[in-house]
C-alpha cells in the first residue's frame, strides 16, 4: 500500500513539473524575427490626415458626406503619440530625431550620434540587431547620405560630412543592403578623395540600379547597394507625382515600394533581419509647401509599409512593423480662411508634376522669354488654374497679381532679383512663381501652410505584429529605441 502511495505521489509531482514547464514556456516572451522601422520624414498627422481625405474624395465622389480612406498603416491596431524636441529645440531637425530613434539619445539639431558635447558617440540599435546574427537594411528615397538614413548605420558631429558617413557605410560591418537615392559626396567636398563606387567594389557591395535588377534581389544577390538609376535633385529618387506621370508615358522607374521588395529578397534569412525605411522626400515637399506632391509621397509611402504588410501576412508570428515619422515640416493645415470650413481635395488631382520639375518649366520659360500669357498657359496645364470665369479653379484679380508678380521675378535670373523681406517670406527661397502658383493651389483647396521650415507638432506612432503593444500611448522619440530593443529583446 506505501509502495502505491509513493507511486503515486511521483505520478503527481512529474505531472505538476511537466504543467509548470509548460506554463513556463508559455510565458516565455516572443520576440520578432523581422522587425520594420518606416520613418516618414517631415510626416506629422496633418501630411497623414491629407493623404486619407485625398484619397477618399477620389474614391467616393459620390459620397454624400466626407469619406476619408485608409492608408496601408492607420488601421494598426497599436497607435501612440511621441514628443520629437531634441537637446536644443522644440523645432528640431532630422539629424538628431533620427538620433533619438536609433540610439535612444538625446543630441543637437546637425548632429548625427555624438552627445552634446560631441565627444562620444552612441551605440545604434542597428548595431544591436546585427550583433543578435541578424541582417541589417536602410533604405531612403533621398540620398543615402542624408541625416535620417545616416543616424542608422553612422557618427558624424556634422550631418554635413556626407562623404565621411557615406565611407562609414560602405566600410563597415552593420549593413547588409543599403538602398534608394545616390550620394551628395561621391569623391568628397573637394573631389579629390576615392570614388565611393571604387570603396563599395573593394568591401564585397554588389551595385545595382535598374528597376528590374531591384525587383530580381534575392538571398544569393550577396550585400547589395542599391541605386536608383533614375535619381531627381540633390541625389534623390523621383517624386512621386512625377514617377506616376512618367510611368504613363511608358517609363519604367522604380518606387520606394519596389526598394523595399527587393530590400527584403536580400537581406531574408533563418536569424531574420532589421530594415529602416525613411520616405524622405514627404519633408521636402512640405518645406516647398507642395501639398499635392507632399500627398503623393505619404501614398508612395503608405505603398512601400504594404509590401512590409504583406511579408508579415506571411511570417504572421514573427514580425514587427513601426510606422511613425520624425518631425512635421511646413506647419500644414487643413482648413483655410477663405474657404471657412469647405475643402476641395479633388481639387489637388489637377497637379501634374513636382514644384521641382515645374521649376524646370519656369527655367525654359525664362530662357525663352515667355510672356505672362505664355505663363498662365503652362500654368494652367499643369495646376488646372485658369482665367477663364466661374471655373472651380478660376483665379481672381488679387490672385492674378500675385501671380504676375512672381512671374516677373521668376523672368530675372536668380542673381538678379531683389527681395525685400515681404517677398523673401512670401517665396521662402525657392522660385517665386513656383511658390505662388502652390499656395493659391493649396487655398484654393482649403490647405495651407505657417511655415517652410520643421516644427514641433507631436507625432503619432503605428505598430502592428509582435511586440506592437509596446508602442501604445504617449511616449518620447528616444523610447522608439527603448521599446524597439525590448520588443526584440535586446539590452542595452
Amino acid at each position: 500500500m506505501l509502495k502505491k502511495i509513493v507511486a503515486l505521489m511521483l505520478c503527481l509531482t512529474m505531472a505538476l513539473g511537466l504543467g509548470l514547464s509548460a506554463g513556463a514556456e508559455a510565458s516565455e516572451p516572443t520576440v520578432p524575427k523581422y522587425v520594420f522601422m518606416f520613418i516618414g520624414d517631415g510626416q506629422g498627422s496633418p501630411q497623414i490626415t491629407a493623404a486619407q481625405y485625398y484619397l477618399g474624395t477620389l474614391e467616393n465622389p459620390d459620397a454624400t458626406m466626407p469619406t476619408p480612406a485608409a492608408l496601408s498603416f492607420t488601421d494598426f491596431e497599436n497607435v501612440g503619440l511621441m514628443t520629437t524636441y531634441d537637446a536644443s529645440s522644440f523645432c528640431p531637425d532630422s539629424a538628431s530625431t533620427a538620433t533619438s530613434m536609433a540610439s535612444g539619445e538625446k543630441t543637437l539639431s546637425g548632429v548625427i550620434n555624438y552627445n552634446v558635447d560631441k565627444t562620444e558617440s552612441f551605440k545604434l540599435i542597428t548595431e544591436y540587431a546585427k550583433e543578435a546574427g541578424k541582417k541589417v537594411a536602410v533604405i531612403s528615397s533621398v540620398s543615402l547620405d542624408h541625416a535620417t538614413p545616416a543616424a542608422y548605420y553612422a557618427k558624424a558631429q556634422s550631418r554635413s560630412e556626407y562623404y565621411n558617413i557615406a565611407v562609414q557605410g560602405l566600410t563597415g560591418t552593420t549593413l547588409d543592403f543599403l538602398g534608394g537615392g545616390g550620394y551628395l559626396q561621391p569623391t568628397g567636398a573637394e573631389g579629390d578623395q576615392q570614388d565611393l563606387m571604387e570603396i563599395a567594389a573593394e568591401n564585397n557591395w554588389t551595385v545595382v540600379s535598374k528597376p528590374e535588377e531591384i525587383r530580381a534581389l534575392n538571398a544569393d544577390s550577396g550585400r547589395v547597394l542599391a541605386i536608383n538609376e533614375n535619381l531627381a535633385g540633390d541625389q534623390a529618387m523621383v517624386y512621386e507625382i512625377d514617377r506616376i506621370r512618367r510611368a504613363a508615358e511608358g517609363e519604367d522607374i522604380a518606387s520606394l515600394a519596389d526598394m523595399v521588395q527587393g530590400g527584403i529578397g536580400a537581406v531574408d534569412n533563418e536569424n531574420g533581419f532589421f530594415m529602416m525605411v525613411e520616405g524622405g522626400k514627404i519633408d521636402w515637399t512640405c518645406h516647398a509647401n507642395d501639398a499635392a506632391t507632399s500627398i503623393h509621397e505619404t501614398l508612395a509611402f503608405s505603398d512601400a509599409v504594404q509590401v512590409a504588410i504583406d511579408f508579415a501576412e506571411e511570417h504572421p508570428e514573427e514580425t514587427l512593423i513601426i510606422v511613425t515619422g520624425d518631425h512635421e515640416t511646413g506647419g500644414m493645415t487643413i482648413g483655410f480662411a477663405a474657404t471657412a470650413y469647405d475643402t476641395h481635395f479633388d481639387y489637388l488631382a489637377h497637379q501634374t508634376m513636382s514644384f521641382e520639375d515645374f521649376d524646370k518649366e519656369i527655367a525654359q520659360m525664362r530662357q525663352d522669354k515667355a510672356t505672362f500669357e505664355d505663363a498662365l498657359a503652362k500654368i494652367q496645364e499643369v495646376y488646372g488654374l485658369t482665367t477663364e470665369a466661374d471655373q472651380p479653379l478660376t483665379l481672381n484679380d488679387e490672385e492674378l497679381d500675385r501671380i504676375k508678380s512672381a512671374y516677373e521675378l521668376s523672368m530675372l535670373e536668380p542673381e538678379e532679383r531683389v527681395l525685400g523681406e515681404a517677398e523673401a517670406l512670401a517665396y521662402g527661397g525657392y522660385e517665386p512663381l513656383s511658390m505662388a502658383v502652390s499656395h493659391i493651389f493649396n487655398n484654393k483647396a482649403g490647405i495651407a501652410y505657417t511655415s517652410y521650415a520643421h516644427t514641433g507638432l507631436q507625432i503619432p506612432v503605428y505598430a502592428q505584429g509582435v511586440g506592437a503593444e509596446a508602442f501604445n500611448g504617449m511616449m518620447d522619440n528616444t523610447e522608439i529605441f527603448t521599446r524597439t530593443m525590448s520588443a526584440m529583446g535586446l539590452e542595452k
